[in-house]
């Protein structure tokens, strides 16, 4: 029987996309079978981190921004996109520029190639599809609010095995777990130490009549770490996103331990969203009366809002919901967080990930020693 574990225990590292080690500040290490990387301290400091621990990957992930725009049929405008990339990096924040620098001079890997990964949704809009699922504390069978979210995308064989959950600790500012892949410095879900949570959703079509691409944005990923980052509640987070310039068209679920709402904004508007009946749902269409269109039928969206018909919700119902609204194998990721106790449920491996086991990881001890 003990040969038997440990056969099954050296198997499973086997299969393992990471290597747990640690190198100056940060670790990386499997907390109930998910991957955490943890980094902390200087933004050049975090990005050797980074580069230390996950180097490996993130040369693997460095094929994918070529092989998705092979797969939307987009492989020849590689350069025109590349070109608008880096033209967008003088907005990304300092801190994080100077943390990508660091990481492409550790890893000995292109700088354009990081540039490419984490701005290229900005420059060319995919097929993110998302859905996200808001519980309020009255109707949760926790006690506290409930955030579920999907994360929809091709994995191209390479997302759905490098999935990460990375706790940063940044000098000066709120820690925070940013759920996402090897190699992304922006942010597209995460809460941070205050209990605010976020998670991002691409939209197509808007009555304001905005561009979808603003060259004078703030890359979104990025804009939304900077929320994680410097703000502790729904209305800090609503002042932030109002003060930048947005470069492209996109709802963001946000939800703290009290309140939660769905910034619905565009490269001219923001529009404010709240729960109804204690549920607050959000996919691919803005709902806002300003933005709204006149087509905004979403099955999966209308799937969401039938949780308003139960009394009481704990992760088990929510993952339900999330489950009933999978895209199959785009379901890269699928999470739930809870803002009052800081605890992350999270299913990642294979697609759709709403099929697997949520599993639990406690953030708050994670987050300590946020501040220097």
């Amino acid at each position: 029987m003990v040969l038997l574990v440990a056969v099954s225990a050296a198997r499973a590292e086997q299969n393992r996309a990471f290597v747990e080690s640690r190198s100056g500040d940060g670790e990386l290490r499997y907390i109930n079978e998910l991957p955490v990387l943890m980094v902390a301290g200087t933004p050049a400091e975090i990005g050797r981190q980074k580069a230390a621990l996950t180097g490996d990957a993130m040369r693997k992930l460095s094929e994918y921004p070529d092989k998705l725009l092979e797969r939307w049929g987009r492989k020849e405008r590689l350069p025109e996109y590349v070109r608008m990339c880096k033209a967008l990096m003088p907005q990304v924040p300092a801190d994080h520029r100077d943390e990508m620098k660091a990481a492409a001079t550790q890893s000995n890997i292109s700088p354009e190639i990081g540039i490419e990964g984490n701005l290229l949704p900005d420059v060319y809009r995919g097929s993110f599809a998302c859905s996200s699922l808001i519980v309020d504390a009255e109707h949760s069978a926790t006690g506290g609010p409930l955030f579920g979210r999907n994360l929809d995308f091709y994995t191209l064989g390479l997302l759905d095995k490098y999935s990460l959950v990375t706790i940063h600790r940044p000098k000066g500012k709120h820690a925070f777990a940013s759920i996402g892949f090897a190699g992304l410095f922006g942010c597209l879900s995460g809460m941070n130490d205050a209990g605010l949570a976020l998670a991002v959703h691409e939209v197509f079509i808007s009555r304001d009549g905005a561009a979808m691409f603003n060259p004078k944005g703030v890359p979104y990923s990025f804009s939304f770490r900077r929320v994680l980052e410097e703000c502790s509640n729904v209305a800090e987070a609503e002042k932030l996103i109002r003060s930048m310039e947005r470069t492209t068209i996109l709802s963001l679920a946000v939800c703290d331990r009290h309140d939660a709402a769905v910034f619905e904004m565009t490269p001219k508007s923001v529009m404010v969203r709240g729960k109804s009946d204690g549920i607050l749902a959000c996919t691919n269409h803005f709902r806002s009366n300003d933005l709204a269109p006149v087509f905004g039928y979403c099955p999966r969206y209308n799937k969401l809002i039938q949780a308003r018909k139960l009394n009481q919700l704990g992760v088990p119902e929510v993952a339900k919901k999330l489950h009933e609204v999978n895209m199959g194998r785009l379901t890269t990721q699928t999470m739930i967080f809870e803002p009052a106790t800081l605890k992350l449920h999270l299913a990642i491996g294979s697609c759709p990930a709403s099929a697997l086991p949520l599993k639990a990881v406690e953030l708050k001890p994670l987050f300590a020693n946020r501040r220097d």
